[in-house]
């Protein structure tokens, strides 16, 4: 139980940092690139997801894991993607409920989608910590 407390806390730690990126890489996206919302979403999904990958191999479960790592980054967006749907929803709930509704002053209005990426990280940890620990790091 100690193992996978610890385990929960490192997976949360890169989960956080995580976050960060994918609301780096939002921002690139939409103010950068110029994409929308829903597209600049799917590509700061993609580097988060890799990147949280990547810093689980090397510290979450650095003493497990087997198979090269191009075969697990697939598993890893494969097993997650259950959580990144549920991830997804809220974001896209949170900018459709209060975005451009005008209720909202326009500064608070721009920062809806990172409330909805930070919500939607929040709502898919435990799927993704369960799921990643049985399937992917094993």
């Amino acid at each position: 139980m100690k193992q996978i407390a610890s385990e929960f806390a490192r997976f949360s730690a890169v989960g956080a940092a995580g976050l960060l990126v994918d609301m780096a890489a939002l921002c690139v996206a939409m103010e950068l690139i110029g994409l929308s919302y829903v597209a600049g979403r799917g590509v700061s999904y993609l580097a988060a997801a890799t990147f949280t990958w990547a810093c689980n191999r090397a510290i979450t479960f650095a003493s497990k894991g087997s198979g090269g790592q191009a075969g697990q980054w697939a598993r890893f967006l494969a097993v997650n993607s259950a959580g990144g749907a549920v991830n997804f929803a809220v974001y896209l709930s949170v900018v459709a409920a209060f975005g451009s509704s005008g209720a909202l002053p326009s500064r608070v209005d721009a920062l809806l989608p990172y409330l909805g990426v930070a919500l939607g990280s929040l709502s898919g940890l435990l799927f993704n910590f369960t799921l990643s620990r049985l399937l992917v790091f094993r």
